[in-house]
């Protein structure tokens, strides 16, 4: 919960949140070390970190998919376009070790554009049909343009955990509820699966 780096100059920037994830050793070494080679990176696609979470343990999502993570969520400044933000996420993520294999398959590097400002994107009816897709076709479908918010925020213990350390008042642009509400609606089985990360 500390910024990583120097400001660097932004000419228009906007406020976005990072979900970070890995389950598999990579060029830097293990999950931890991956995922803290891959904040590194951010400075050089003209991403500042403004804030980390604290790091935290996780099962494997779905269930027996793989070794458990480690995750936490940055906030971040950028004058970047979203798209332009997410192709330098792939950038950093392959540049980690990341091979892009199965779908919620186990993963060197996994970072995920939850947020960026109040957008909705592709627009309205494109958010709802990712948000609404039942869970067995969330396993095999990817969608082929930008979803945002990320459609799976409000479901996953893993990602509103860690949120809820530098954003609890961050407010879904859709669903007008908090990052402390989702977390609070979530079961106490799911709050206990994360796992806070002693240094």
């Amino acid at each position: 919960m500390a910024q990583l780096q120097p400001r660097i100059s932004l000419k228009n920037p906007m406020q976005g949140y990072v979900a970070l994830g890995s389950n598999l050793s990579g060029n830097a070494g293990g999950p931890k070390a991956v995922l803290t080679h891959s904040l590194k990176l951010f400075a050089g696609e003209s991403i500042e970190i403004l804030q980390q979470s604290y790091w935290y343990r996780s099962a494997a999502f779905p269930a027996g998919s793989g070794p458990d993570y480690v995750n936490a969520v940055v906030e971040i400044s950028s004058d970047l376009g979203a798209a332009a933000v997410l192709a330098a996420l792939h950038r950093i993520e392959a540049e980690t070790g990341r091979v892009r294999g199965a779908r919620w398959g186990a993963r060197v590097c996994d970072l995920d554009l939850l947020a960026y400002g109040d957008l909705v994107c592709p627009d309205l009816m494109g958010f709802r049909h990712w948000f609404e897709l039942p869970l067995a076709q969330q396993k095999t479908t990817m969608p082929e343009q930008l979803i945002l918010p990320h459609p799976r925020i409000q479901d996953r213990a893993f990602v509103l955990v860690p949120f809820d350390d530098i954003a609890p008042g961050w407010r879904h642009p859709v669903l007008g509820k908090t990052v402390a509400r989702m977390k609070a609606e979530l079961s106490g089985d799911d709050l206990k699966s994360v796992q806070r990360i002693s240094l």
